[in-house]
């Protein structure tokens, strides 16, 4: 059962209780990211992620870990461009104990001076591992080239020069500037007393307040960017990611757009994964995903394939996407794609921990509770016309950007970058 309640500050608790559930999780979501920062605040809503589990005024970091498992339970945090989240997930019994755990780290975290030094190296090496990793470096180079000078173009988890200057009067007005009430969403899933949850709620968060900042911060969507990056790097693969423009996470033809890249290659059936690894063999790794944002999104095709092959795996990309361009999805297709849909989609809400998500989710974006029913109804709704029509709007009356990092020849690079501009 859904149920939404407004403290007298503005905070917004989301709750569904699943009875038959033995477990419950909680998160706090503030509305706020990596787009949120200016140029030389470059990585602070990351780094206060990791400094809420740093030490309390009652709490060693220590304490913390300890506390946490031996409730047997698991607590976390990660960030994204757009919002800052902090969850919990433990037994039903242990709820109350799981909950004043939590709201400690967020309320009365100290930000010590000494923790704060420590965490930059942490985090220097966090970004370091990054650019270590060429499937992730590719997809933050190209997040880069779509989203050009954009807030949501910098990294999440920001610049090894602005990480290095972080001070703890930084993160204390960053604090004051965007952890306002109304950008806070608590959002509970699983087994609970309605009840004795609300009242503890309110007790616990109702005086939260941030005086002196105006949480008056603007967001401006972004223009995607078309062109080409090539990073020349001696890697044993050439890894490849070609950009198209998508649509906002709370779009009218969201469900359309997933149908879309599905067939593209979201799934294991899916038309680039078996023209370009099943039938041909040039790729081990080879998919698409959607990034979908409060005001657009776009749709990345990945590969990694040798480098001698780059160009084939490029022509075979493009041609799998006038193929859509010209054909949309066929009847068949279309269904095969609904029921996969369908079926991922009841899979993925059998957990309190993703239920959970899709509460402050649902609430971020839209403000209302969308049900698993309402979400099938929406996705039996999606017609071969109107995801025609979103590839036209989409996938080809934007263009594509293309990223590639790897072992590329100069005449490769020169080739690739005269072709696709």
């Amino acid at each position: 059962m859904y149920r939404k309640l407004i403290l007298d500050n503005g905070i917004r608790l989301v709750t569904e209780r699943i009875p038959t559930l033995k477990s419950v999780t909680i998160g706090i979501w503030v509305n706020v990211g990596s787009r949120d920062e200016g140029p030389a605040q470059a990585g602070y809503s990351h780094f206060i992620e990791h400094m809420f589990f740093k030490g309390t005024t009652t709490r060693s970091a220590t304490d913390i870990s300890r506390e946490i498992d031996a409730l047997g339970g698991e607590m976390n945090a990660f960030t994204t461009r757009e919002t800052t989240t902090f969850y919990v997930k433990v037994l039903d019994q242990h709820l109350l104990k799981a909950l004043d755990l939590l709201s400690d780290l967020f309320l009365r975290s100290r930000l010590a001076k000494r923790e704060i030094d420590k965490e930059k190296q942490v985090i220097l090496e966090e970004i370091r591992m990054v650019q270590d990793d060429p499937e992730d470096l590719v997809q933050e180079l190209h997040t880069r080239l779509v989203m050009g000078r954009h807030p949501l173009s910098r990294p999440i988890l920001g610049r090894e020069s602005t990480i290095a200057q972080i001070s703890r009067q930084d993160l204390l007005q960053y604090l004051d500037a965007h952890y306002h009430p109304e950008k806070i969403v608590i959002a509970v899933a699983g087994s609970f007393d309605q009840e004795q949850l609300e009242a503890t709620i309110a007790r616990t968060f109702g005086k939260y307040c941030k005086s002196s900042g105006t949480g008056s911060y603007k967001r401006w969507p972004a223009e995607l960017c078309t062109g080409v990056t090539m990073k020349q790097k001696p890697l044993e693969q050439v890894h490849l990611c070609v950009g198209l423009a998508g649509v906002a996470a709370g779009h009218k033809d969201r469900y359309a757009i997933y149908a879309l890249n599905s067939v593209l290659g979201g799934s294991v059936s899916s038309r680039l994964f078996q023209e370009i690894r099943e039938k041909r063999g040039l790729s081990y790794s080879i998919y698409s995903f959607l990034s979908g944002y409060s005001d657009g999104g776009t749709v990345t095709v990945y590969a990694g394939t040798h480098a001698r092959e780059v160009e084939r795996v490029l022509d075979l990309i493009c041609r799998e996407i006038r193929k859509l361009a010209r054909h949309g999805i066929d009847r068949d297709e279309l269904k095969r794609t609904k029921d996969q849909m369908k079926g991922g989609l009841m899979l993925s809400l059998e957990s309190s921990h993703s239920r959970m998500n899709k509460l402050a989710k649902d609430e971020l974006i839209s403000g209302t509770h969308t049900t698993l029913g309402d979400m099938i109804r929406e996705i039996d709704a999606v017609t071969e016309e109107q995801a025609f029509h979103v590839v036209q709007d989409s996938f080809i009356s934007k263009g594509i950007a293309l990223t590639g990092l790897g072992p590329l020849s100069s005449r490769q690079v020169g080739a690739l970058s005269t072709r696709f501009s």
